[in-house]
């Protein structure tokens, strides 16, 4: 019996059938290295790494480069994969550049993100310029945090260690900025979020999918634009649905699926976690059976007479539009046509 094949960033079973329809050599070490994405029709795309990523590779080059210069470093990932990123380090001072895959408007994609480095008794982590603060009120006036997720931060203390362990130094103060992050953040979410002064460093996995995954400004006007849709109702949805439609223009909806009106001659697909998707196809759902949540009852009695029942009322609302249900792991639990 083969072995599962598991993409080692989002945990997806892969179908053996992806795999034989694609038509890159060495598919299987592409997606065990972390930094490619299988698709349903064999097209392989390439994922960037996350700010958080750049930066460790940054700070890791700085501490590396006041012994020797060098061109390429390797840090770990949250998720325990270990990336190499080319850099240009020299003593103290690197500059990592982001790479942001196939992932056409990453506005990070080619950014440097530049580290300095000294010799010290302990781990100091400085923030410089360029990198977003976020301003919170404080009991006398207002107090800053620096837009670093706490993944981000340890994967880049991480870094920092690995550096000092291959040096043999007792410790390093590094100062991490982004010389054209205010810049490059006008065209992120941040200023929205109330984020000031520069990009974010984040990255809970370590890597960046080469498809954005934000809301976008008017999902009706995308579901209208599109010949080929996909609607999906959360991100675990829009995470598998990007993987298993890849010839349909994704876009996440959310609990707004009132809002949704398909052309009568579009392809279209709903997809999503069962709960959102059932619930609002028929409200009482639960009422009188034995399960307190939708997840529950699918997990126990997939089979479920009122399961199938909210199904017959999703699809009378769209019966023109293909009906996809997953369970976590990005598997399908049911698909009407």
């Amino acid at each position: 019996m083969q072995d599962r094949i598991i993409d080692p960033v989002n945990g997806f079973e892969i179908p053996t059938e992806w795999i034989e329809r694609a038509e890159e050599s060495q598919v299987l070490a592409k997606i065990q290295s972390g930094l490619y994405v299988l698709l349903s029709n064999g097209k392989v795309l390439q994922r960037g790494v996350t700010t958080g990523t750049t930066a460790s590779a940054a700070c890791k080059g700085a501490i590396i480069s006041l012994c020797d210069p060098l061109d390429i470093v390797d840090v770990m990932t949250p998720i325990g994969i270990r990336v190499t990123l080319p850099v240009i380090a020299k003593k103290g001072f690197c500059i990592a550049i982001k790479d942001g895959g196939d992932h056409e408007f990453d506005v990070t994609h080619g950014l440097e993100l530049m580290a300095c480095a000294e010799n010290s008794r302990e781990i100091e982590l400085i923030i410089g310029k360029g990198i977003g603060r976020i301003a919170k009120l404080g009991l006398s006036n207002q107090i800053y945090h620096h837009a670093i997720s706490q993944s981000a931060r340890q994967q880049i203390i991480n870094a920092i260690e690995e550096g000092l362990a291959q040096t043999g130094m007792q410790g390093a103060r590094v100062e991490l900025s982004v010389p054209k992050g205010e810049i490059v953040a006008k065209n992120t979410l941040n200023p929205r979020l109330g984020i000031e002064g520069g990009i974010s460093i984040l990255g809970s996995t370590g890597f960046s999918e080469p498809w954005n995954d934000h809301l976008g400004e008017s999902r009706e006007t995308e579901i209208n634009d599109s010949t080929s849709v996909v609607v999906t109702t959360g991100r675990t949805g829009l995470k598998y649905c990007r993987m298993l439609f890849p010839d349909h223009r994704a876009v996440l909806i959310g609990n707004q699926l009132d809002r949704i009106k398909f052309r009568n001659n579009q392809d279209s697909i709903i997809c999503g976690l069962p709960a959102l998707i059932l619930k609002w196809a028929w409200p009482q759902v639960l009422d009188g059976t034995e399960y307190i949540t939708i997840a529950e009852m699918v997990s126990k009695d997939p089979e479920h007479p009122h399961i199938s029942e909210a199904l017959k009322r999703t699809k009378a609302k769209f019966p023109h539009t293909r009906l996809v249900l997953l369970l976590k792991d990005g598997k399908i639990f049911k698909d009407l046509p």
